[in-house]
């Protein structure tokens, strides 16, 4: 038995070149700005010297997540390194009140500690049938400071991508919420491309109204928009306002972003709110909670999108039939992709796209990736390890 010894998180940031916040706080471009980002790295040490590693590739859930970390990783000290689904269902109590948002970090690192055991990249863990993965280009939110400050930029931006083999196009729009605005963008951006590429909006839940999700929503049918995703100012939560959209519209809705645990995203599937169900290994319980998720979704012969960018993310969808895309979040043009730089060969870049559209599967053991755990220390703020002095 590979019991846990050890576990030490290490809070560290970077900078981001050419972005800034907008007034709701999101990452969006900036033609001169710099952003100073929070990110973690997580390892999980055992007494016969195994170990697992992890850093998530974007930050914005880091302020829920490391704290609970930090709260459950005294829990882990004696188990079976190997016991997973037990650790998993024991920490999802301890944290019930919470969401149990940071044991997804922790089931992550666990894969990744097993893969590297076994000499396996975690997609053969979980029986993957593919490494090749069809990506869509998923862009940050739109700016006023002139770089995506208009529906011209984002057209522009969209036909780039196209042109560099990405299959789907997503935008991220203002965070006003005015409905015209993001919807005279979403038809410009689908008279540019053609019908050739599909084309997805996220208003990340910044619509006010019922009217303003459903004036947006015709748009998407007019754009023969592939699905879309989060309008309501519910913050995506409101089973019976997505029910009635839904019931107006001719394009997909994909919901349960921020629908915390497997059971309560069940209605939306039995009511009929969602076409899409949303998983995330980085808020729904790490790589056990996802394929959680994908195989509900495959019981009602629906597909479950997965969330955000990062290997977690590509050795689960290798394993996984119901699922369509890989999402390259969060980009924009002329900038590189606004994640740690502590990746090793590991790249989530626009030109890092192949000629079929897809990213590879990572083939090294466990999750694949290195980390520059000298550049993680150099730059850390707060390094926490159980035991005390450990």
């Amino acid at each position: 038995m590979s019991r846990i010894s050890a576990v030490e998180l290490t809070e560290f940031t970077y900078v981001a070149h050419g972005f800034a916040r907008d007034a709701h706080g999101a990452l969006c471009p900036h033609p001169t700005g710099t952003q100073t980002i929070p990110a973690f790295h997580l390892a999980i040490h055992t007494e016969d010297g195994l170990r697992g590693d992890y850093v998530p590739a974007h930050s914005g859930k880091n302020p829920a997540i490391v704290p609970q970390v930090a709260a459950l990783a005294p829990r882990l000290l004696g188990k079976d390194a190997f016991a997973r689904e037990g650790i998993w269902h024991a920490l999802r109590w301890s944290q019930r009140h919470l969401g149990a948002i940071g044991l997804s970090a922790i089931d992550v690192c666990l894969w990744d500690l097993a893969g590297r055991a076994l000499g396996q990249p975690v997609a053969r863990l979980l029986g993957g049938f593919r490494d090749r993965l069809p990506t869509y280009a998923s862009t940050t939110h739109a700016d006023r400071f002139g770089v995506l400050g208009s529906k011209e930029a984002f057209a522009d931006f969209a036909v780039e991508c196209q042109a560099r083999g990405f299959p789907g196009f997503k935008i991220h729009g203002w965070g006003e919420g005015d409905p015209r605005e993001e919807a005279a963008n979403l038809l410009h951006v689908r008279r540019a491309i053609g019908d050739g590429m599909a084309l997805m909006i996220d208003p990340a839940c910044t619509l006010a109204t019922f009217a303003d999700a459903l004036h947006l929503g015709l748009a998407c049918d007019e754009a023969r928009c592939f699905w879309y995703e989060d309008p309501f100012a519910d913050m995506g939560t409101a089973i019976p306002a997505h029910q009635r959209l839904r019931e107006k519209l001719r394009t997909p809705l994909l919901l349960t972003e921020h629908v915390r645990t497997l059971e309560a995203k069940l209605p939306w599937l039995t009511g009929g709110a969602t076409d899409f169900l949303r998983a995330d290994p980085e808020y729904d319980g790490g790589i056990t909670g996802v394929m959680k998720h994908a195989h509900l979704a495959e019981a009602f012969g629906l597909d479950v999108e997965l969330h955000g960018a990062g290997a977690a993310q590509r050795h689960c969808m290798a394993a996984i039939r119901n699922t369509n895309f890989y999402e390259l979040s969060l980009v924009a043009p002329g900038r590189r992709n606004p994640i740690p730089d502590v990746f090793g060969d590991y790249r989530d870049e626009l030109d890092a796209v192949g000629a079929d559209g897809c990213f590879p599967v990572p083939t090294g053991p466990g999750l694949g990736v290195t980390h520059d755990l000298a550049r993680i220390r150099r730059d850390a703020v707060s390094v926490r390890r159980w035991p005390a002095g450990g």
